[in-house]
């Protein structure tokens, strides 16, 4: 399936996830991996990921050549992000050949719902300030919210409504 080039749903830059390893000492393993940060990429197209911070306790690794696309049908998700205190791009990654390799973006809370729900490992990291603007107009333009409904609340003219439904007059 060939994927749409509209200027509308590419990021204004690409990113890179950084992944990062901490050696622990614990019965139930040695190795604790988790993304670290998502940063603007200015590796060359087609550069491989490389490790950027290695010492005996901590691995860092920077994978480049992500490209975050949004989705009018994930613009609620967008918006409750936008909109949090804490606003982040959540990364999906898994583990091959014990290297925690990242494999999904998205910016949408939605999303990184689902992704967790079925039990994929996802980790939030912050949002770089200059997405915030796209992704806030992006956002505004396609997500209406329902206006809310008037709240109605039970009256004495209610009183043994359920009753006569039940056929019992």
């Amino acid at each position: 399936m060939a994927e749409s080039a509209s200027h509308e749903n590419l990021a204004p830059y690409p990113v890179a996830v950084i992944m990062e390893r901490v050696r622990v000492e614990h019965r139930w393993g040695t190795d604790h991996w988790e993304a670290k940060g998502v940063v603007r990429d200015l590796a060359p197209a087609g550069s491989g990921e490389r490790i950027i911070v290695n010492d005996d306790n901590v691995t860092q690794i920077l994978f480049p050549g992500f490209v975050l696309r949004l989705h009018p049908d994930e613009a609620e998700g967008y918006f409750y992000n936008v909109t949090s205190h804490q606003p982040k791009i959540f990364v999906l990654w898994r583990l091959h050949d014990d290297i925690a390799r990242p494999e999904s973006l998205s910016v949408s809370y939605h999303e990184g719902a689902r992704w967790m729900d079925a039990e994929d490992t996802v980790d939030g990291v912050a949002l770089p300030a200059d997405l915030m603007p796209w992704i806030s107009e992006f956002a505004s333009k396609h997500y209406k919210p329902e206006p809310k409904k008037k709240v109605r609340y039970a009256s004495s003219k209610d009183k043994g409504v359920a009753s006569r439904r039940g056929g019992d007059s």
